[in-house]
């Protein structure tokens, strides 16, 4: 169990550390981390959010951005998969009863974990979900659809699924891992956070008790903090790759590079024109950093007085540290080639890996849709929309 914030941000840092060595290796080979999520788990981690009332340490959006940070920094594949089970114990604190909060965080704090079922391919849009969630005649229902992109899921002992009901809107169905019509499947072939095992799930009438489904739609009907924080992990993790790749390139600078023989100097690292260069990237990795933590300060507050201005604040915040942590791990994880050398090309290194962990983590939503909103915001007042991906 962790107590506290103090307590989290330590048993972070060390994870960090510890899973750091193996990462580039676990990436090279497609190995998936079960048993360094096993450890994570095993610290506590994953129930730091749950609220004090039920046991858990309830720590502030600050720590648990810090967090993801720390861990993606190590190793981004890694920190990606517990995202949306901190999403979805959200959920569970924002529209579950009382007696479905009491259960499931019961079950979050003895270490069990959620995963994910909630994007659908092939649909017109992100938010035309297709499963059907159908009551039956015995108080309970019946689940079917296929979702993609569902990460987490294979390492789940809970996987909530996002579907629509009877009456069209949306609920979560949390869905034990082992109920018979539930197969999930390791298909993810996507060139960076290649062990996430974001693969999909299918769902052949699955039978789900009332006690298991959560009225999310009820979520947007006022201010609310759920698309903030879930967005704010997704900047943390891009923050969090934009160090791991500054720090690789400063390493392989200073232990490997060769000065350019017009610098007159005796190592790369003497390099004027290479001291330059990482200052500007040392700029961007401190900005990424300030904004999400200024990010995560405004989710804290607005929890502290919800309405709708304080909502719209935290909401554009987070936009504006998402944006801006994307595109600086990018920039990045591009430019650790161009300070590093010719060598830092061959396949072997797995230098490559941070830019393809940001190319790919920064698909999730398009950045320029979160400027749109800081502009209308600003420009003209316009608070952003309630759709739970700001």
């Amino acid at each position: 169990m962790i107590r506290d914030d103090a307590e989290a941000l330590r048993t972070a840092a060390e994870l960090a550390e510890e899973f750091r060595p193996g990462a580039s290796g676990r990436d090279a080979r497609r190995e998936l981390p079960r048993a360094e999520l096993d450890r994570l788990t095993a610290t506590g981690l994953l129930a730091v959010t749950v609220p004090t009332e039920h046991g858990g340490a309830d720590v502030s959006a600050v720590t648990l951005a810090e967090v993801f940070r720390l861990l993606a920094s190590a190793d981004a594949s890694l920190a990606q998969i517990p995202q949306s089970h901190f999403a979805y114990v959200n959920v569970l604190r924002q529209q579950g009863s009382p007696e479905q909060r009491a259960f499931f965080f019961a079950e979050v704090l003895g270490g069990r974990r959620f995963g994910n079922a909630q994007s659908e391919a092939g649909t017109k849009h992100l938010q035309d979900i297709r499963t059907r969630l159908v009551a039956a005649g015995d108080g309970s229902y019946r689940l079917t659809g296929v979702k993609n992109y569902s990460t987490g899921a294979l390492f789940a002992d809970w996987i909530p699924v996002l579907a629509r009901a009877d009456d069209d809107l949306l609920h979560v169905a949390y869905v034990p891992a082992d109920a018979p019509g539930l197969t999930v499947t390791d298909d993810w072939d996507g060139m960076g956070q290649r062990t996430t095992a974001s693969g999909t799930v299918e769902l052949a009438d699955v039978v789900v008790p009332a006690a298991h489904v959560v009225p999310h739609h009820l979520t947007f009907a006022g201010p609310q903090l759920h698309g903030a924080l879930a967005q704010l992990l997704h900047a943390a993790i891009d923050a969090g790759i934009a160090a791991g790749a500054l720090a690789e390139a400063a390493d392989f600078v200073t232990t490997r590079s060769r000065p350019w023989f017009e610098s007159g100097y005796e190592t790369a690292a003497e390099d004027p024109l290479l001291i330059q260069r990482f200052g500007e990237l040392a700029l961007r990795h401190r900005a990424a950093d300030a904004l999400l933590a200024t990010a995560a300060r405004a989710v804290d507050t607005a929890r502290g007085d919800l309405d709708d201005d304080s909502a719209a604040e935290a909401s554009i915040a987070v936009a504006a540290a998402k944006a801006y942590a994307g595109s600086a791990a990018l920039e990045i994880a591009d430019a650790l080639f161009e300070v590093s050398g010719t060598r830092a090309a061959l396949d072997g290194l797995n230098l490559h890996r941070h830019w393809r962990d940001a190319r790919t983590h920064t698909l999730h939503d398009p950045a320029r849709w979160k400027i749109q909103h800081l502009g209308r915001y600003v420009l003209n007042g316009t608070r952003p929309p309630r759709h739970g991906l700001l």
